[in-house]
């Protein structure tokens, strides 16, 4: 991951340069490793760089031979590989996995973009057309905007971060993921055409579980593909320690003789990991003291032999990061901001230690109908509807959460989940084995698919306790009190006079409690142009299906059940 920032068209570029590279300064948290920048006619590219692949020579932009092309991406590219072999006769200059790109515009101009696995958001100009395409990864894991000005109607940005663009663009949005942006037509256009997208084509193919497991541990394993320390995200709810169970596993047959069963350990005198990639596995954890999270994450990583690193935070801590939080993740939904801020203080933890990239398990609550309110879902049909719904808003809420709390601290997180591949699959599979019933727990053929009670000479992924543990939302399992910390602070911050009358700039998006008041009075301070709240999508559950209007899980009356047996 890094950050791009990029200007196309703009009037007078050289007098511009000074102020755009002061710009995407502002980003530099996302690239720490390298700075560049690259100018052509009226077009200047700058490029953050975090260097995970190609260490030596992936330094951006990235030229082509005669330097009429030039790139800036942030991103990973899994099957650069692959691409770079259908391409012998290129003169590649680098060994970064983005590289690549070029060669595939080449030949493919503005379908470039399907062909690449990975995730992405890149700019890519061509001189000789004085022509700017950019594009987006299908799900948008990776962050990128979009802006123009009424002072120079022809100038098109496009940046990582919203701050990049906030002093100069008057129409910011949200750069569609699946997208790729032409200057040639002036058109967004979408080349991510997955035979689900459609949500009311309902499926009917039924599941089978040895290709869920089966994929899934093949998303894993390419993204594994680092020349630096990494880790996963390990909360101890099923997704999070699914994705840590199959990444020991891998790493494990890259190192055989890696030890397994760690304490809290591996770490030398500086704090640093002793360990880099291809040897055991390092997990991290956060939590309120006694967090449910906390003492599920510890038994997991003992199970799965990982190298565990159980990190707390107090609620103080965690209210006085929350304008910081904001500043990074550029929202002032009240899911992400609750969810993000233990996220962004573990981060940094975990880059302090040396870790640059980790794993996480963002993406199967949609994909699978995890979150609990499914459990009211009226018929099969809804909910299938609701889970490609969620999917496709995906890079409003957790996407984004994941890349910038992590991210803020120049920390990878790669998300398994949303492989396409893996998407292709369980998209597809007939909705009426995901719902959510008196039998079957949520996510049950998730849980299915990695049970091996049927296999006696089969390894088990995970212990039956956290296999079958019952759904908790990240900003629920780092411990209830934190939830109840942020409400009892806005009860006391926001008066009831306040609420009652918003700000007249906010329009119809009024705040419907004190704690979203209190956000959304926070993120004006730091962005108080009118084009940054456009960028905002609130996460709610869905209040047609009788959700309680707390986004928190544990509002839903199923959360107090008993977790049922595997049948």
């Amino acid at each position: 991951m890094c950050g791009i920032f990029a200007i196309y068209h703009y009037p007078d570029i050289q007098s511009y340069k000074a102020k755009a590279l002061q710009l995407s300064k502002r980003i530099r948290h996302r690239g720490p490793d390298w700075s560049g920048n690259f100018t052509k006619n009226s077009t200047l590219l700058c490029h953050e760089r975090l260097a995970i692949v190609g260490l030596d020579s992936g330094a951006q932009p990235i030229l082509n031979e005669d330097e009429s092309i030039s790139l800036a991406v942030n991103g990973e590219i899994y099957n650069h590989r692959t691409i770079r072999a259908d391409f012998p006769d290129y003169p590649f200059k680098t060994h970064s996995d983005c590289e690549p790109i070029i060669p595939l515009y080449q030949k493919y101009d503005i379908d470039a973009p399907k062909h690449l696995d990975g995730m992405f958001a890149f700019a890519l100009y061509d001189a000789n057309k004085d022509r700017i395409i950019a594009a987006r990864d299908p799900i948008g894991i990776t962050t990128l905007y979009m802006g123009t000005s009424y002072k120079n109607p022809k100038t098109v940005f496009f940046a990582s971060e919203l701050k990049c663009l906030t002093e100069d663009c008057d129409s910011i949005k949200a750069f569609p993921p699946g997208h790729v942006y032409d200057s040639a037509t002036g058109q967004l256009t979408r080349y991510f055409e997955p035979t689900w997208w459609d949500g009311k084509k309902i499926p009917s193919t039924p599941v089978d579980y040895s290709l869920i497991r089966e994929t899934l541990e093949m998303a894993v394993r390419k993204r594994l593909m680092s020349e630096v320390p990494f880790g996963v995200l390990l909360s101890g709810g099923l997704d999070s320690s699914l994705i840590a169970s199959i990444a020991a596993r891998e790493t494990r047959k890259a190192a055989p003789e890696s030890p397994i069963n760690h304490d809290l350990a591996g770490v030398d005198e500086s704090g640093h990991l002793k360990n880099t990639s291809g040897s055991a596995l390092h997990s991290f954890a956060v939590g309120l003291p006694g967090a449910p999270d906390l003492i599920a994450a510890k038994n997991a990583a003992k199970f799965i032999g990982s190298i565990h690193h159980e990190h707390t935070f107090t609620v103080q801590d965690g209210l006085d990061a929350l304008q910081d939080v904001i500043y990074h993740l550029e929202t002032f939904d009240v899911t992400t901001i609750r969810a993000s801020t233990p996220m962004y203080l573990l981060s940094r933890k975990i880059k302090a230690q040396g870790i640059k990239m980790v794993l996480s398990g963002e993406g199967s609550d949609e994909i699978f109908g995890g979150y609990l309110y499914f459990g009211a879902a009226p018929s099969a049909s809804a909910f299938h509807e609701e889970c490609v719904q969620r999917v496709k808003n995906l890079h409003f809420a957790d996407c984004l959460r994941a890349n910038k709390s992590t991210m803020a601290w120049g920390l990878e997180a790669r998300v398994p989940f949303l492989d396409k591949q893996f998407l292709e699959v369980c998209m597809n599979i007939d909705p009426k084995d995901k719902m959510i019933d008196a039998d079957h727990i949520e996510k049950y053929i998730l849980r299915k698919a990695f049970c091996t009670k049927d296999d006696p000479s089969a390894t088990p992924y995970l212990p039956d306790e956290i296999l079958w543990r019952q759904k908790e939302q990240f900003s629920d399992g780092v411990g209830y009190s934190w939830i109840d910390g942020l409400k009892d602070t806005a009860e006391k911050v926001i008066t009831e006079e306040q609420l009652a009358n918003p700000k007249p700039h906010w329009g119809t998006d009024v705040p419907q409690t004190k704690e979203a008041y209190w956000y959304r009075c926070m993120f004006d301070e730091v962005f108080p142009q009118q084009a940054a709240a456009s960028t905002v999508m609130r996460w709610v559950p869905k209040a047609e299906w009788g959700c309680h209007a707390d986004p928190s899980g544990r509002y839903v009356k199923a959360h107090a059940s008993k977790v049922q047996e595997a049948s």
